[in-house]
C-alpha cells in the first residue's frame, strides 16, 4: 500500500464538509456514525443492485480521456465520474471512510498512518473471508455502534475503526485510496449540504 497521508485526508474531508454546510449546527458523534452507518447500506443497496464497480478505474479513464480538448477538464472529471462511479460499492465504501475522517477532522483526532501497512491492512481483510457481503457490512457496522463513545484522542478506536473499512475493501479487491481521492474531489464541486437536509 502507498504512503497516504491520513491526517491530511482528515482535514481536507472536514473542511469540505464544513465549507457544504455540514457543520453549520453542533452534531453528536451518534449522528455522525449514523451517517457512516448510512453510507454502507448504501454499500449494501449497490451490491443488491449489482453495481459492485470492478472496473470503474478503467472505466473512469476512457470516458475522462474520451474529448480532452474539446471539453473542459472540471466537466469531463464530473462526467466520467457519474458515469463511471458513482452509487457503485466502491463509491459507497469511500463515502463511509470519508464521513469518519470527516468526523475525526471535527474532534481534532490524529491518526496514526503507520497502522494501514500492507501487513496490517491484510490481517482485516482476513475478518471477511468467511462472510458474505451483508454479513461483513453487518459486522463493521456493530463495530461502530460499539465505539460511539469512545471517539476521542487518547484510544486506537478510530484508525481500528477505519481498518475494518479498508480490510473490507481489500478483500473485495477494492482500491479504496484511489475512490476516497476521486469522491474528495467530486464532493467539493457539491451544492450546499449534496442538496439534502443533512
Amino acid at each position: 500500500m502507498k504512503t497516504i497521508d491520513l491526517n491530511q485526508l482528515r482535514d481536507r474531508a472536514y473542511k469540505t464538509a464544513c465549507e457544504h454546510g455540514f457543520h453549520d449546527e453542533e452534531l453528536s458523534n451518534e449522528h455522525l456514525l449514523c451517517l457512516v452507518i448510512s453510507e454502507l447500506m448504501e454499500a449494501v443497496e449497490a451490491d443488491r443492485n449489482g453495481r459492485l464497480g470492478r472496473k470503474c478505474k478503467s472505466c473512469f479513464e476512457i470516458e475522462y480521456n474520451r474529448y480532452p480538448a474539446l471539453v473542459e477538464e472540471s466537466k469531463r472529471f464530473e462526467c466520467a465520474f457519474e458515469k463511471c462511479v458513482k452509487d457503485t460499492v466502491p463509491d459507497e465504501l469511500a463515502d463511509a471512510v470519508i464521513r469518519l475522517l470527516d468526523l475525526y477532522g471535527l474532534r481534532k483526532i490524529d491518526l496514526d498512518e503507520e497502522a494501514f501497512d500492507n501487513e496490517t491492512v491484510q490481517s482485516y481483510a482476513k475478518t471477511y473471508q468467511d462472510k458474505s457481503f451483508t454479513e461483513s457490512v453487518y459486522y463493521i457496522v456493530g463495530q461502530l455502534s460499539s465505539g460511539r463513545y469512545s471517539i476521542k484522542q487518547s484510544v486506537v478506536l478510530p484508525e481500528m475503526l477505519l481498518l475494518d473499512i479498508f480490510g473490507f475493501a481489500k478483500h473485495l479487491g477494492i482500491d479504496l485510496f484511489w475512490h476516497i481521492e476521486q469522491k474528495m474531489r467530486y464532493n467539493e464541486t457539491r451544492p450546499i449540504k449534496h442538496g439534502k437536509k443533512y
